[in-house]
């Protein structure tokens, strides 16, 4: 029996807690879940049993939102950035990762984190979750970001860093661990056996041979051929502004990036509502709707969930589940 998803609070100013209920209410028992958060933050409309961490891995109860209790410090300001919750957003993030590890949950989704909340009110010492994810991974766990819809698989190889400092930070062996966790985790999460895939260029037109630019010429392609040696089924340096039509998508499963806006762009273009962030490279799974807190909508009533229902469903289906 797979065990349920270790779903995190994120930032309860956020929407993270009301997506995450519309996605529990509409995928009922189909993908089951275990909520990690405080429970006085809980709407009373909602009935929730909370779970002691030895009743979780069986959890599958339809009527009732299971909670793995989580104390913070206030109650939600919602829309408001509020440093006093830090520390309980990032024991969420802390707990759901100590369980999935433990093999008591089968994936961690975590809901949406403001980082400027949780570097004042917690020291927070991260860029994001991805690089987070990664320190509570342990070993030598090297994270990868991939951004994932039914229309498109990319993934950055440099993350949440200036543009002025992409340059300093892709170097080859960033680039050559980037591709070789995407190699492995398509075939290890996503059952791909050969993914093919395509690298794009750092400069416009992919450095048009080293008149634009002479990284592809100096090292990239070397990186490419190197690994298609070593059997992986990559191609490039391609123009990154030729990848992403539709022609262009039916040659490869995913599209291996320089920097972060050259990979979210073409996504949250093609299929805004439905992006999932996945993170590879973890020794457990992790997914995240593809989108902030969004407190200019928190309260309302209005915040679309149709991310973070994909994002289970995505987790779900990466654990073995059928939907």
């Amino acid at each position: 029996m797979i065990k349920p998803i270790a779903v995190t609070c994120g930032d309860p100013s956020g929407i993270g807690l009301e997506v995450t209920l519309k996605a529990w209410d509409a995928l009922g028992a189909t993908v089951p879940m275990v909520w990690l958060g405080d429970p006085a933050h809980l709407p009373k409309s909602v009935p929730f049993t909370v779970l002691e961490d030895g009743d979780i891995t069986t959890w599958r109860a339809g009527g009732n939102l299971g909670v793995c209790p989580i104390p913070f410090a206030a109650p939600p300001m919602l829309g408001q950035e509020d440093p006093q919750n830090a520390a309980g957003t990032i024991h969420a993030i802390e707990k759901a990762v100590a369980l999935t590890k433990a093999g008591l949950t089968s994936a961690v989704c975590t809901s949406p984190i403001n980082k400027k909340v949780l570097m004042d009110g917690a020291g927070f010492a991260y860029p994001g979750h991805t690089e987070f994810l990664e320190a509570l991974a342990g070993g030598d766990a090297q994270s990868v970001m991939m951004l994932a819809s039914d229309a498109l698989r990319v993934v950055p190889t440099t993350i949440h860093i200036a543009l002025s400092d992409v340059p300093q930070v892709l170097t080859p062996d960033l680039l050559r661990a980037t591709i070789r966790i995407v190699a492995q985790d398509l075939r290890r999460w996503f059952g791909i056996p050969a993914p093919r895939i395509s690298v794009a260029g750092l400069n416009p037109h992919a450095g048009e041979g080293g008149k634009m630019g002479r990284e592809e010429v100096d090292w990239i392609a070397r990186i490419v051929n190197e690994l298609r040696n070593e059997g992986l089924d990559v191609s490039g340096p391609w123009p990154g502004d030729t990848l992403f039509h539709a022609a262009a998508r039916a040659q490869y499963d995913v599209v291996v990036a320089m920097y972060h806006d050259q990979a979210l762009i073409p996504i949250k273009t093609l299929d805004f509502d439905r992006g999932v962030n996945i993170t590879l490279g973890l020794p457990f799974i992790r997914t995240s709707p593809d989108h902030g807190t969004a407190y200019n909508i928190a309260g309302q009533g209005v915040a679309n969930p149709t991310s973070m229902m994909e994002a289970l469903k995505y987790a779900w289906r990466m654990a073995g589940g059928q939907i």
